[in-house]
């Protein structure tokens, strides 16, 4: 993935999730904007190893650990099912089309983990 693709994923991203959930603002303030964005990159850098890797175990055990961490710091799995639908939705853009839908792919697999475990 191309610097200029992730850098405007994780802003789209990002902006989206604080407009659908101004709560947010007010719980987390400016360093809980500041570590979203920092999680959104570190989501698009573990899909890019995985990618790289060819081994989705690898996402999955991010995504179980994201999970943990987050989960201990008061944000709910949904939020993290929400985060990883937008990056879904973004990673279509990406000029590597191959790439992108291995980034979907994963994505999808964490998603349905992370829905699995919510219940």
């Amino acid at each position: 993935m191309k610097a200029s693709e992730r850098e405007r994923i994780v802003e789209q991203v990002v902006n989206e999730i604080y407009e659908a959930y101004p709560f947010l603002w007010e719980r987390f303030g400016e360093n809980g904007h500041k570590r979203t964005t920092e999680d959104n990159y570190h989501h698009l850098d573990h899909l890019s190893t995985t990618y790289n890797m060819g081994e989705e175990q690898f996402f999955m055990d991010y995504t179980k650990w994201l999970q943990t961490v987050l989960t201990s710091r008061n944000v709910g799995t949904e939020l993290i099912i929400d985060n990883y639908e937008r990056l879904y939705r973004h990673l279509d853009k990406l000029e590597d089309q191959e790439e992108s839908n291995a980034y979907q792919n994963y994505l999808t697999s964490g998603i349905e983990f992370l829905k699995a475990t919510n219940e």
